[in-house]
């Protein structure tokens, strides 16, 4: 796997010199190791899927932190969930020792819950997903992720306007159709993408989750993944779910819940503050890569992608996981990800809300957009008084097509 330049490495970075510990947590795949080595090449590797290293890291582990009491990488630290009390002692012995210890994890279910009770404030924890398109075609995060950084106002327009693509469409729409799982997408041999996509499912299914979950009936839950991938980018009903593959609807919460920490599968809340009464509140959500999401659905053609029939809100967790990823990328903190609709079908697909305030953002598959197609945003920007709404589709230009809604190319994010 390439050693590119992730967006996060700056973050990550700077987390080490605020933290003696840092997580980078995220889906099996999808480089975090990679990033780690090309982050700290001088520091001792630890794997604890290799039984030799397993071994020696937990058989005596004051023996293995007196042989390495820092500069080191542990990776899939879930491996092993002593580890972060263990870890614990180790840093109170000197707390003002920063950049000591590098760990990434592919599951957060048990992971989070040990670090939060064992090392609170005394680590930071980056979530890390495949690649984001800018990635994958070398090019810097865009420069759309700025507004962030202040408040959102007026002078926001000013600046989106004189935005330029980061990427080609053609290369957008490779993107979405691919995914961004770094081994297959950049071998760039599409014999090579469908077996290692093939494996990886397999892997996925019967390693990670089968030793995460012994008593789960993995046939019923590969069904299920293969049915969350046709659902990815709407809202999920679970009592229908459950009737569609005959399973009770106290087991799909449970597998979202195993989907989601495992990484992938996002679950997206509802937007509960709108004054709105009718609001729906069954969550959304994205299987968060779409080239994962495409290959289940037998998806490995653009040809055939552009004649999915739920290709819409299959773009629509495409660019949502891509925003989702570009902000992450950022110092930006205490930032949320929701979305609205009403039972009368009034719809925002995506609202970022953080310190820099509430930005509703509409994304659409196709390039024309018609005014009764924002009706929703527009009402919502005016209702609370917001500066800014955005339209996010396949158009080539920045384009003010409404007061106070401003049509963004996807390529641009």
């Amino acid at each position: 796997m390439t050693d590119l330049w992730r967006n996060l490495g700056k973050k990550i970075n700077e987390l080490l010199d605020y933290f003696p510990v840092v997580i980078i947590l995220g889906v099996r795949q999808c480089g975090k190791t990679t990033l780690a080595k090309m982050l700290r090449p001088d520091w001792q590797y630890f794997d604890l899927e290799r039984s030799r290293d397993f071994d020696f890291v937990t058989r005596d582990f004051e023996f293995f932190i007196k042989e390495h009491p820092h500069s080191i990488i542990i990776d899939e630290a879930q491996r092993y969930p002593v580890l972060f009390q263990e870890l614990r002692s180790v840093v109170d012995r000197d707390r003002k020792h920063k950049n000591r210890f590098l760990l990434t994890g592919s599951s957060s279910l048990y992971l989070i819950k040990k670090v939060s009770e064992s090392l609170a404030g005394r680590v930071g924890l980056v979530e890390l997903g495949t690649f984001k398109g800018n990635e994958t075609y070398i090019s810097g995060l865009p420069d759309f992720y700025k507004i962030f950084y202040k408040d959102l106002n007026h002078a926001t327009v000013d600046f989106l306007k004189d935005l330029e693509p980061e990427i080609s469409h053609d290369q957008l729409m490779q993107a979405f159709l691919k995914g961004g799982y770094p081994e297959p997408v950049l071998e760039k041999d599409e014999r090579f993408y469908d077996v290692w996509m093939e494996n990886y499912i397999q892997t996925y299914i019967e390693r990670d989750i089968r030793t995460l979950f012994p008593r789960l009936d993995l046939v019923k839950y590969q069904r299920f993944i293969s049915m969350l991938s046709g659902l990815t980018g709407t809202i999920i009903n679970r009592s229908q779910v459950g009737r569609s593959l005959d399973i009770s609807e106290k087991s799909i919460r449970d597998y979202l819940q195993i989907a989601e920490g495992s990484y992938i599968w996002r679950n997206i809340p509802s937007y509960e503050k709108s004054i709105s009464k009718s609001v729906v509140k069954m969550p959304k959500g994205n299987i968060r890569d779409s080239g994962l999401s495409n290959y289940i659905q037998g998806i490995t053609k653009r040809e055939k992608l552009l004649n999915y029939p739920n290709v819409g809100a299959a773009f629509e967790a495409f660019i949502s996981e891509e925003i989702i990823k570009g902000i992450q990328a950022t110092e930006i903190v205490n930032w949320n990800y929701y979305y609205f609709r009403t039972r009368n079908g009034a719809e925002i697909d995506m609202i970022v809300e953080g310190t820099f305030g509430t930005l509703p953002i509409e994304i659409k598959f196709g390039s024309m957009i018609k005014q009764r197609q924002i009706q929703t945003l527009k009402n919502f920007v005016y209702k609370n008084d917001l500066p800014l709404g955005i339209v996010i589709n396949n158009s080539d230009d920045v384009q003010l097509i409404a007061d106070r809604i401003l049509q963004l190319p996807a390529t641009c994010i």
